[in-house]
C-alpha cells in the first residue's frame, strides 16, 4: 500500500501548481453570481485529487491508533487517498479482536467514487470503507452513533452543512478535523462559527500544519441538546 500510496500522492502534488493558478485567476475576476462560480469550481475540481498532505494524513492515522477508534466518517473523499490512510489505522486497531469498525466517507462526484472505490479494493481496505455517493446534505443523515473521529476536507461551504449532520453522532471526546482552516479563515467563518458557540460543546485550536489543521474535540456535557 506504501508505494500506492506514493504515487497518489505524487499526482496530487503535480496538481498543486495548476489549483493555485485556478484560485489566482478566479480572485482576478469581477466576482460572478455565486451557482456560476460554484459550477465553475465544480467543474474544475472533478478530475482533481485534492488530497490531503502526506504529513496531515500521518497525523490522522496516528490520532485514530491513539484513540482506538471503530467509527470514522470522511467528508469530501474525493479519490480516496486519505481514507486509504483511515481505513488502515481502524484495521490496525481491530486486528486479532474481532471488533467491527468502519470509515464512512462521502463523495458527490461518480466518478471520483468509482476511482476510490478501485483504490480502496486494490489496497485491500474495501471492507473498512462504506462510501455514500450523492448530496452529503442527505447521504450524512444515515451515519449511526456513535461516531469517534470526523475528517473535514471538502468545499468549504459544505464544511458547516456536515458538521451539523454528523455533531449529534459524535461520542464525548470524539475528534474533528478540519484542513486548510488558516489559509482560508475567512472562508471558513460559518464552520468556526458553530464550532466556537460553546453551546455546540467543542474545545478547538488550529495547528501549525501547511495551511492550518483545526483540530476539535467535542465534550457531550456541555452541548445543549
Amino acid at each position: 500500500m506504501e508505494q500506492r500510496l506514493a504515487a497518489l500522492h505524487a499526482k496530487s502534488d503535480r496538481q498543486l501548481e495548476a489549483m493555485r493558478q485556478h484560485a489566482a485567476e478566479r480572485a482576478k475576476e469581477l466576482r460572478p453570481s455565486e451557482s456560476e462560480e460554484a459550477g465553475r469550481t465544480k467543474s474544475f475540481l472533478s478530475d482533481k485529487l485534492v488530497a490531503l498532505d502526506r504529513d496531515k494524513a500521518e497525523f490522522c492515522y496516528q490520532l485514530l491508533r491513539a484513540i482506538d477508534a471503530r467509527r470514522v466518517v470522511e467528508i469530501g473523499t474525493s479519490y480516496g487517498v486519505s481514507t486509504l490512510y483511515l481505513a488502515a489505522a481502524l484495521r490496525d486497531n481491530v486486528r486479532g479482536t474481532g471488533d467491527a469498525a468502519l470509515v464512512i466517507g462521502t463523495e458527490y462526484e461518480p466518478e471520483k467514487a468509482a476511482a476510490a472505490r478501485n483504490e480502496f479494493a486494490k489496497a485491500g481496505l474495501s471492507d473498512f470503507i462504506h462510501l455514500l455517493e450523492g448530496d452529503l446534505r442527505e447521504t450524512l443523515k444515515t451515519v449511526e452513533s456513535p461516531v469517534d473521529f470526523m475528517l473535514v476536507d471538502i468545499w468549504i461551504p459544505m464544511a458547516r452543512p456536515a458538521l451539523e449532520l454528523v455533531a449529534p453522532r459524535l461520542r464525548p471526546g470524539a475528534i474533528v478535523v478540519c484542513d486548510n482552516t488558516e489559509a482560508y479563515r475567512s472562508a471558513y467563518a460559518d464552520y468556526f462559527a458553530f464550532i466556537d458557540d460553546p453551546a455546540n460543546g467543542f474545545r478547538t485550536m488550529t495547528l501549525p500544519f501547511s495551511g492550518g489543521l483545526e483540530l476539535s474535540v467535542y465534550d457531550g456535557k456541555d452541548r445543549k441538546e
